[in-house]
């Protein structure tokens, strides 16, 4: 019997939310969105996390590092053109612990974004800088 390859638990695609941090409660929903996608985390070096993430009509390509603490953390920037524009975002996230009794528990990353350089928001002005929000990635299968 020959042993299964390990494979990382982050491996795989999952879908990506950011949420601006406002602090009032009542607040709808769609008024907390900052961002959606998909993230697809391929296999690599043990301490090296690599990918992309993206939605209709842009990508940027993930690099970082991973951690392999409890929880594992994972610390990687996008980078990517888009509409013309350089996009940079930073990211650090940490891997939910599976719960004893949890029930469909899927895997989860939730953690921090910052938008790390400026640019257009598509309505004729400018995303700025320095903007943070948080994020929930679950993935998929």
């Amino acid at each position: 019997m020959s042993a299964q390859p390990l494979t990382s638990p982050l491996t795989g695609s999952w879908t990506y939310r950011s949420f601006s941090n406002k602090p009032q409660l009542g607040l709808p929903f769609n008024d907390l969105k900052f961002g959606e996608g998909t993230i697809k985390i391929t296999e690599s070096a043990m301490d090296e996390f690599a990918g992309t993430i993206g939605g209709p009509g842009w990508e940027l390509k993930l690099s970082g590092a991973v951690g392999y603490g409890n929880p594992f953390s994972v610390r990687f920037q996008g980078v990517g053109s888009v509409g013309g524009e350089t996009w940079i975002y930073d990211y650090v996230g940490y891997l939910i612990s599976r719960w004893p009794n949890g029930i469909n528990q899927r895997p989860a990353l939730v953690g921090s974004v910052i938008r790390t350089v400026p640019h257009g928001n598509g309505a004729g002005g400018t995303s700025p800088a320095g903007v943070v929000a948080s994020f929930i990635a679950v993935k998929q299968s």
